[in-house]
This record gives C-alpha cells, sequence and structure tokens, in this order.
C-alpha cells in the first residue's frame, strides 16, 4: 500500500488525495515546494528527490508534463527513479507520444523496472473522487497484480491492450477529439454572441440538443462566467493536440479539422493566453475583430 507520486499539480495532488483517503501510504515528489506542502497538508510524505520515493515505494505513479520530464525523473543518474536498487512498478500518465513511451518502457525494463502506461483523462475534480479514466496498456499479469491501485485511482479503468503505447495512443485519439469540440463550441458561442444571442441561454440550449458535447459542459459555463483560472492549462491541450497532429503524420492520416483546431490553441499560447484555462478560446474568439 506505498505508492509515490512524482509531480503534484493539480492531476498529481487531486490523486495523492484520493489514495490517502483510500488508505494508502502516499510520497510525493514535485519540483515546487509549495505543492509538496499541499500534498503534505494531505498527509503525505514529502522525499527529496525521485530516486528517494522510488527507494521506499512499491509503485511510482508519475504525473508529470511531458516526455523531457518524465525521462528526467526517471533516468536522471544520480536522482532519478531507475538509478536505486529498489524495482518499483512504474505507472506512467504523462500524454506523451506514443514512440517515446515505448523508449521510456523499454529503458525502463532494461534496468528491471516493469512500466504500465496509463495516461489518464477527466480533470482534478474527478481524479480527487476516483472517477477520471486510465486507458492502460501492460501485459496482464503486470495489470493484474498493480489493478488494485489502478482502479483506487479512476472508474473507469480502460483495459486497451498490452502493448505499451497503446495507452497513449488512445489518449491521442481522446484528446484530439477534446480539442475539436472545445475549439468548436467555443467559436459557435462567439457566433452566438455576435448575432445578438445571449451565450448562457444559447449554450442552455445546446446542452440539450444535438450540439452536446462534456466538453461544453464543462467548460463554457466557466468562460461565459468570465472565469479562466486554469483547471486545465491551455498550454497541455496546445500540446496534446500537437502530439495527435505528429501521429496522424506518421499514420500518414489527414486531420484537417485537427489541424484547424490546433491553430486556435496555437493562436491563445501566442496570445499570453497559455497558463489560463483552456476555456479561453471563447474569451479570445468572441473580442476577435469582424472579419
Amino acid at each position: 500500500m506505498r505508492v509515490g507520486i512524482i509531480g503534484v499539480g493539480n492531476m498529481g495532488l487531486a490523486m495523492a488525495g484520493r489514495l490517502i483517503e483510500q488508505g494508502w501510504q502516499v510520497m510525493v515528489r514535485d519540483i515546487e515546494p509549495a505543492r509538496e506542502r499541499m500534498a503534505e497538508g494531505l498527509g503525505a510524505r514529502v522525499c527529496a528527490s525521485p530516486a528517494a520515493v522510488a527507494a521506499v515505494a512499491d509503485r511510482v505513479v508519475i504525473c508529470v508534463v511531458d516526455a523531457r520530464q518524465a525521462e528526467s525523473v526517471l533516468f536522471d543518474p544520480h536522482e532519478g527513479v531507475a538509478s536505486q536498487e529498489n524495482k518499483p512498478c512504474i505507472v506512467l500518465c504523462p500524454t506523451i507520444a506514443p514512440d517515446q513511451t515505448e523508449s521510456i518502457a523499454r529503458r525502463l525494463a532494461a534496468v528491471g523496472l516493469p512500466c504500465v502506461d496509463a495516461p489518464m483523462s477527466g480533470g482534478p475534480l474527478r481524479a480527487r473522487a476516483g472517477r477520471m479514466s486510465l486507458m492502460v496498456a501492460c501485459d496482464d499479469a503486470l495489470f493484474e497484480r498493480h489493478s488494485a491501485l489502478l482502479r483506487a485511482l479512476a472508474d473507469p479503468v480502460f483495459r486497451v491492450g498490452p502493448r505499451a503505447g497503446d495507452g497513449a495512443r488512445t489518449k491521442l485519439v481522446n484528446n484530439l477529439l477534446a480539442a475539436i469540440n472545445l475549439a468548436g463550441a467555443a467559436q459557435a458561442l462567439a457566433l452566438a454572441e455576435r448575432v445578438g444571442l445571449d451565450p448562457g441561454r444559447t449554450l442552455a440550449v445546446i446542452e440539450q440538443s444535438s450540439g452536446q458535447s462534456w466538453i461544453c459542459s464543462d467548460r463554457l459555463p466557466r468562460a461565459i462566467a468570465g472565469d479562466l483560472a486554469p483547471r486545465a492549462h491551455t498550454s497541455l491541450l496546445d500540446k496534446d493536440v500537437r502530439l495527435a497532429l505528429g501521429m496522424a503524420a506518421a499514420a500518414g492520416f489527414d486531420v484537417s479539422v485537427g489541424a484547424a483546431a490546433a491553430a486556435l490553441f496555437a493562436r491563445a499560447c501566442d496570445n499570453s493566453m497559455a497558463s489560463l484555462d483552456d476555456a479561453c478560446l471563447f474569451d479570445m474568439l468572441r473580442k476577435a475583430k469582424p472579419a
């Protein structure tokens, strides 16, 4: 029942709180001392390095932002998880490219560390309640051995197959559609406002009609209210949709609708909105000059 979490941002902190409530012993490490203090306030034990987390944990959840950070916390020769003698299972949760996931899994296997490819979706509120989703790819024996942790963190847990990288592929397909849905909803409601409709009333119609999507219903009410405090940073979905486009290009598949959505997220980041909630697309579009 000892689990480490490396990276206690919005999602990692929510996961730590969930596991502590479920009776797990949780060790954490983050580059931001303030985040570590928040985790400590929930009952987690703060460790001095990723290696120190791995030395006392049976499983280590990697909940950093991207592949560069994941490789750093795992393979730093002095402080990385792989630098010490204990061999915990690594649960890899960031949204990264499938080939990066495959590479990390191979490098971990080479030093005796099993890896579960398990990107997550759902946001911090659902993570705190254990209702986020995990898209899990690993062999059957590894899945069974660590299913208690996976099911403590998520409901549903989707078993997508045994091949490392398929969790990442599934997550990128999901996030590509999420980006398309959010970009389309933001643009449609900005149009509604431009033609004289009340965006809140229009959204109420959409939520009970054929235009409804989960991400629209989750994001747009707070965007309409002007609440852009980050629950999911714009920079993250910008990164994810670019990774999805790269995966599509490698497969020789045209995703022109996704490319249009990607352009809007890139535009928001270029307009100093990267650290805002990704619902800021509505604010950007409603303020756009008439064509």
